[in-house]
């Protein structure tokens, strides 16, 4: 052919989590079928670092980014590589993928199919296979059937048409569905007795299953991608792209815009909503004015103290932990569906505020140091509430362009009678509900305190979330990107990111960062500690604070025990120290010599506002994950995990059509700022904005 052509150059080649990146000199060798690397082009004279066989292996593009691909070798080896840029990688691909063909090709006219026959796991174990030797009266074939079969003779494969690429996405669903039974038949099975669910064989027989549906999916991908390659130049512009003749429309949330994706027909009508949106004239982009007026208060409760769930799952966890590596990135593993919370992350982010009243008092303090001082207290207070219960789960992970939604009423009177003082008297029980007039509306002695998440970006994960008080002058601005890793028998969550406080009544900005998180004892009952250092900053008045979350050592030591001081950078005074513990009681002793204590376990806490399902849009978190919600509720864990997977799904699918369709993600409420994201109408704009529409009437 003409393309199979010798190609050399320099790409970067993942090595290992401490080397990282590498720039290696890479030679494609068509010939031979070889594609080998060596240090530098000067030692390409010299015998290769690494060599893989391209007969029978798959090169797939990766939906990380438009740079990186892997080379997947038929002998199991893998070469995760990133060229410079999207056309750097296409060429690699391309003369990678024709050469790959070529060679196997050949090989499969060397070597005839193998006839069609259907054995059992157990026969063809050697003879001196535990599995064989626990059970020599009873095989595996009464449980499990493998069917290995070929087209009937004569019969010539014909070209893929996108029909039949919609036919062969049906039978890898009834596939994917037949793997799913078959993991779930042999874990169904009894721990001990003459066949068990961690029979060696059956291990196997799971891996080599799961292994398969993920290289056919990696095979289907690539001829979407080639089907895709050859429409794409042939369109008139504006035409619409309905991918692969689906047989559910897909809403324009792919790209803001007008693809879609093909649904598996015999799901749920649920689930088949989660992949299939079909409400195209609600999926705008432009932001929403919500109306506190159409927000209710919650209801919903959902305290997350079970743990049957988690024992009753012990071996999924021991099978997920056996496939982790130490120090491995889980932000892109899918974590079992049984330790969820029934909640958003963005949801999660808006508990954090569940003491409105302690956050609106900041403002009211007479002076600088005051100030921050109250900043200190809202900040160490708002953590216990973030949490749903002492069991450690994890909240949803929010798909790209979802959105919550929520608000809060507080009396001006309450929040006047605590500004400076401990709520340490309030009951637990105690909820601030504030006045209404006859239609449910808030009167104006109240102040309301505004709330609006989204996810930004999915690859890295971004959540962007703002809050706003227009009746104090005073907002927060914040991103975080979530980073979690598996540290052996804990996980460890990373928050990346800054959030600034704006109280724009004294032109004051305080800048704070949040600790990490971690899972503990996942194998037992897990349970969450934060840990790290934090630090809050305000330029203007010089006033900073320190405060240390201290993990438990490994021998004594309290829990979640957290310590910090306020400081006058310019005179090194220290004017405030906190001590204790943040799911308890804190001890904040100030310069004066007094003392006040803060059980956070007695503090009132304001229930939030939140618009009923029905009024919510699709893509608002507590409508989205609804199903995954309910399905959880009930305990019904599969077919929470069936919801969960949809969602995912089609997020996956939309993501890597925007990357080949090369359009990019258009955010709703957030504006990239330079590292950061900003709301696009934040209060400190609209204030200077009115500011200077009342100088110029002047």
């Amino acid at each position: 052919s003409d393309h199979m052509e010798n190609i050399c150059g320099y790409l970067m080649k993942y090595t290992n989590l401490v080397t990282g990146w590498q720039y290696r000199y890479f030679v494609l060798n068509n010939d031979a079928g070889l594609l080998e690397y060596f240090v530098n082009e000067q030692s390409r004279h010299l015998k290769p670092r690494g060599t893989l066989q391209l007969a029978g292996a798959v090169i797939s593009p990766s939906d990380e980014d438009s740079h990186t691909f892997t080379v997947n070798a038929a002998s199991g080896e893998q070469y995760k590589l990133r060229a410079t840029d999207a056309k750097e990688r296409q060429h690699w691909v391309s003369r990678l993928q024709i050469c790959t063909q070529h060679h196997t090709e050949a090989i499969g006219k060397n070597n005839p199919p193998l006839k069609s026959r259907s054995f059992s796991l157990a026969s063809q174990g050697s003879a001196n296979s535990p599995g064989v030797q626990r059970r020599p009266s009873q095989n595996a074939v009464s449980f499990f059937n493998v069917g290995h079969h070929r087209l009937p003779t004569g019969k010539r494969v014909p070209i893929m048409q996108p029909d039949h690429l919609v036919d062969v996405r049906e039978m890898m669903s009834q596939a994917e569905g037949q793997q799913r039974d078959l993991i779930r038949s042999i874990e169904c099975l009894p721990a001990s007795g003459h066949l068990t669910s961690l029979d060696q064989d059956l291990l196997m027989l799971k891996a080599t299953s799961m292994a398969t549906m993920n290289c056919l999916n990696d095979c289907f991908h690539i001829l979407q991608l080639q089907h895709a390659s050859q429409q794409k130049g042939s369109l008139p512009a504006g035409t619409t792209i309905n991918w692969l003749e689906p047989k559910i429309s897909l809403a324009n949330h792919i790209k803001n815009g007008a693809q879609n994706f093909p649904a598996e027909i015999n799901k749920p009508a649920s689930v088949r909503e989660e992949q299939s949106i079909a409400e195209p004239c609600q999926l705008t982009r432009e932001p929403e004015e919500i109306n506190p007026d159409e927000e209710l208060e919650d209801i919903c409760d959902d305290k997350e103290d079970d743990l049957g769930a988690v024992e009753e799952q012990r071996s999924v966890i021991l099978h997920l932990l056996s496939q982790l590596k130490l120090g491995m990135d889980l932000t892109r593993v899918v974590l079992p569906t049984f330790i969820l919370e029934k909640r958003s992350l963005l949801e999660m982010y808006a508990d954090f505020m569940s003491h409105p009243d302690l956050f609106v008092a900041i403002t009211s303090g007479s002076s600088p140091e005051e100030r921050m001082i109250r900043f200190v207290e809202y900040y160490l207070t708002s953590f216990h509430e973030g949490r749903k219960g002492a069991i450690a789960k994890k909240p949803y992970n929010p798909i790209i362009g979802e959105t919550f939604h929520c608000s809060w009423r507080m009396p001006k009177s309450s929040v006047a009678a605590d500004a400076g003082t401990s709520s340490s008297a309030h009951s637990p029980a105690e909820q601030v509900t504030a006045p209404k007039d006859a239609e449910g509306r808030a009167e104006p002695d109240c102040y309301t305190v505004k709330f609006v998440a989204e996810q930004v970006s999915h690859h890295p994960p971004v959540s962007g979330f703002y809050a706003e008080c227009v009746e104090r002058n005073m907002c927060v601005n914040a991103h975080i990107w979530t980073k979690s890793k598996f540290l052996g028998m804990s996980i460890g969550v990373t928050m990346v990111g800054e959030g600034v406080l704006h109280l724009l009544e004294h032109g004051e900005e305080y800048t704070f960062s949040l600790p990490c998180a971690y899972a503990r004892s996942i194998l037992t009952v897990p349970w969450v500690e934060l840990g790290g250092k934090v630090n809050i900053n305000c330029a203007k008045t010089g006033y900073s604070a320190s405060i240390n979350f201290h993990t438990k050592p490994f021998y004594g030591g309290k829990l979640h025990r957290v310590t910090g001081e306020v400081k006058q950078n310019m005179t090194n005074t220290v004017v405030c120290r906190v001590q204790g513990e943040w799911n308890s009681v804190l001890e904040f002793t100030y310069s004066n010599g007094e003392t006040k204590y803060v059980d956070l376990t007695k503090l009132s806490v304001t229930r939030k506002r939140v618009r009923p399902l029905e009024k919510q849009g699709p893509f608002e978190s507590r409508r989205l994950w609804q199903h995954v919600t309910e399905s959880l509720r009930d305990g019904d864990i599969d077919k929470a995990t069936e919801h969960k997977r949809a969602l995912e799904e089609r997020q996956r699918n939309e993501e890597r059509l925007r990357a080949e369709t090369e359009t990019p993600w258009c955010t709703k409420y957030f504006l990239k700022d330079g590292d950061g994201w900003v709301y696009h109408k934040p209060l400190w704009k609209t204030v200077s904005a009115a500011q200077t529409q009342q100088t110029d009437n002047n």
